[in-house]
């Protein structure tokens, strides 16, 4: 699951990059220095603000002001805005990646509460998570032609299925070294087919920026989704029972990298 949010969130500044390049009309070796720029200077300011935050909230306990989750919750979601903003405001002085900003504010925050703190938190950001997903679909079939989705043809259909191939391969790569067994990165590899909130989420910026190949872009987005998420929803269903064991609770914990030794299949 990190390795899958860490995926996303590269691809969105990879995104933003090539999207002002297409914008511009030309790609020099600035635009492509600015990726790993945007990256480490968004990384760095977001653990940054998680330190801050979790500093501010900490304090504010041992003083005996506590703090309700709900208004930590409006914190938090201030400081992201803010985040995004910045990058919209640095734009062509300082590469910054405000969404990666955003993922390293909540994990540096993560690593400076207590465990319950943080999981009443992502219970609540979970509940809004409902409402936001509902709106971002919707928006994004409202913007959908399917005259243009269905003109992408085969050769969309093609790119989909080879970029799959390309991303398995690249899993099965990342999972060298690993303690997983075969079944266990076969798994993974099933896992990882799936596409759909980031392209929902990004699908249609082209197109609002006017830029040529934006309806292409977004028809392209909108068959990635309609093929990959139910293609990996139903192998992960039809397989999990299969590749997996479930560690058996056995009240006592291993040394860190020790594996169980007695499992069941689920």
């Amino acid at each position: 699951m990190a390795g899958a949010s860490c995926d996303d969130v590269f691809v969105i500044v990879l995104f933003s990059t090539f999207t002002g390049m297409a914008q511009g009309g030309s790609a020099g070796l600035k635009d492509f220095a600015s990726i790993p720029v945007s990256i480490i200077l968004g990384t760095g300011l977001g653990a940054f603000t998680g330190f801050i935050l979790g500093l501010f909230f900490e304090e504010a306990h041992k003083r005996g002001h506590s703090i309700r989750n709900s208004v930590k919750i409006i914190v938090i979601l201030g400081a992201a805005f803010l985040l995004v903003s910045l990058e919209t405001r640095l734009k062509n002085r300082i590469p910054l990646s405000g969404l990666l900003a955003v993922v390293s504010t909540a994990a540096v925050h993560k690593m400076k509460s207590r465990d319950f703190v943080s999981k009443r938190l992502s219970e609540k950001f979970g509940k809004l998570w409902l409402a936001a997903e509902v709106i971002l679909f919707v928006l994004v079939g409202a913007a959908v032609d399917i005259r243009y989705t269905a003109e992408a043809g085969g050769g969309a259909v093609a790119l989909i299925f080879t970029v799959l191939v390309f991303r398995s391969l690249g899993v099965l790569v990342c999972l060298l070294g690993t303690a997983l067994n075969r079944r266990e990165r076969l798994f993974c590899l099933i896992a990882y087919l799936p596409k759909a909130t980031v392209q929902a989420a990004i699908g249609s910026v082209p197109l609002s920026l006017g830029l040529p190949c934006g309806k292409t872009v977004l028809s392209v987005a909108v068959l990635a989704i309609l093929i990959t998420a139910p293609l990996g929803a139903w192998g992960m269903d039809a397989t999990y029972k299969r590749l997996l064991t479930r560690r058996e609770n056995t009240g006592e914990k291993n040394n860190p990298g020790e594996r169980d030794n007695v499992f069941y299949q689920e």
